[in-house]
């Protein structure tokens, strides 16, 4: 089964990744993969208040991936899996893709602006060697409305 895996978290050009990657799922027959990803903290506190606000900071993430996920399922029927990581994004990400073959593409969307985001920027610049394909979504690409078709 075809999977598609989108980084998910409360920016725009995720819910753009995601709706692009669902109608993509929907028309192969495939699925979604929700990647939340947590922010390791930079700065070093008294054991239990860091691990405290660790917990905290996925605790947010799994209710965001669940959210959507809730969300996707009411709208298109697809019930995505989901896993939350904490951790440096692009290594994250980069070692999800090596641990997990059934990932078909990797759909990031862009952001606004001149600058695409970290992410976009980071793996655009090593696309070749992903083991899959890289899908970049302009941030407010709406293929309802869009005589463009991928």
């Amino acid at each position: 089964m075809r999977t598609f895996l989108v980084i998910i978290d409360e920016s725009e050009e995720a819910t753009a990744a995601l709706r692009y990657a669902a109608r993509r799922a929907a028309s192969v027959g495939g699925a979604v993969h929700l990647l939340a990803l947590v922010p390791q903290q930079n700065f070093s506190a008294f054991g239990a208040v860091q691990a405290t606000i660790e917990a905290e900071a996925r605790d947010r993430a799994e209710m965001l991936a669940h959210g959507v996920a809730g969300n996707l399922l009411a709208e298109s029927g697809i019930m995505p899996t989901i896993s939350v990581k904490v951790g440096q994004s692009q290594r994250i990400v980069s070692e999800f893709l090596a641990e997990h073959r059934e990932v078909a593409a990797l759909v990031l969307a862009a952001a606004r602006g001149h600058t695409p985001g970290p992410l976009v920027t980071h793996f655009s610049a090593i696309a070749g060697t992903l083991p899959c394909p890289l899908y970049i979504i302009p941030a407010d690409y709406d293929e309802m409305k869009s005589d463009h078709r991928a």
